[in-house]
């Protein structure tokens, strides 16, 4: 007998399509703290980098049930990789656990943003007093090598920049020498990947400004000014945050209309059978 449909499940075929860069980041934040290859990954890490790939693509969606079985289906595994998967993604609060629903994905609020990139900017500028103390030609180096590329990727997708910024923060984090701090920052950064990108790709900040505010940090690092560099910095993130709450509220409204949008739909197809049956019962 064939299982019942279930609702408000998405499409998984996005699990099968080669890793592209933004999964291949989202690997990288999960396996943090691990020196495992993708390959050599334990199959529910890799299981689990998957699906945070397409959470953060937003090809699996906000609200949206992963079940376990649709999953190893799909993947051709046995389920109990799959149940360890979500279990990792949880502890990132990529997906939340409901009775009775099982595992679903989390809708970010503004409050939860909010919370997310304070905790970020007060860390971040911890972490950058302390590189710009003991390693300010090291940093400097880093944006001189790493700007054109971060240039060029504004040119090329929202995807691949938020990549290239992600990636320009994850060694920016390897200068610093306090390593509980850069484990605490790299605990956030798939939440605040997704954030990043859920904000440029709404448009609430554009790529080029976004540009702006990383050369304006650049300029502040090559001056050596510590505090310009902590208030440029915490510029930025501000800017992002903004962006992204901007975002999620879009996200917000877009759903709960959905509901809406699909009774007016049910009860137009509904009218013309009952308009029929009014018309046979007065005929009769």
């Amino acid at each position: 007998m064939a299982r019942s449909k279930t609702l408000n499940v998405p499409n998984l075929s996005a699990l099968l399509e080669p890793g592209n860069q933004v999964t291949l980041a989202v690997e990288r934040a999960l396996l943090r703290g691990h020196q495992w290859a993708h390959a050599s990954a334990p199959v529910a890490e890799q299981i689990a980098a998957r699906l945070a790939g397409a959470i953060t693509l937003n090809l699996v969606k906000a609200g949206q049930r992963l079940l376990e079985n649709d999953i190893s289906e799909v993947l051709h595994v046995s389920r109990a990789p799959v149940r360890e998967a979500l279990r990792i993604l949880e502890r990132d609060h990529l997906v939340q656990f409901q009775a009775r629903r099982g595992a679903i994905v989390t809708a970010p609020d503004a409050k939860e943003m909010r919370d997310i990139f304070t905790v970020r900017s007060t860390f971040y500028a911890v972490l950058l007093r302390q590189i710009m103390e003991d390693k300010p030609a090291a940093l400097e180096a880093l944006f001189a090598a790493r700007m054109p590329a971060l240039a060029k990727s504004a040119e090329t997708s929202v995807d691949a920049y938020a990549v290239e910024t992600f990636l320009l923060n994850l060694e920016m984090g390897n200068l610093g020498s306090n390593k509980l701090l850069v484990d605490i920052l790299a605990s956030i950064s798939l939440r605040t990947l997704r954030f990043v990108r859920m904000g440029l790709e709404a448009g609430g900040q554009d790529l080029a400004s976004s540009m702006r505010g990383w050369r304006a940090l650049q300029r502040a690092v090559a001056r050596r000014d510590v505090e310009l560099v902590l208030d440029t910095a915490a510029k930025r993130i501000a800017d992002v945050r903004d962006a992204a709450i901007t975002a999620a509220g879009v996200e917000a409204a877009t759903a709960a209309a959905q509901p809406t949008r699909a009774a007016a739909a049910k009860t137009r197809r509904a009218a013309p059978a009952r308009k029929a049956t009014t018309a046979t019962a007065s005929r009769t």
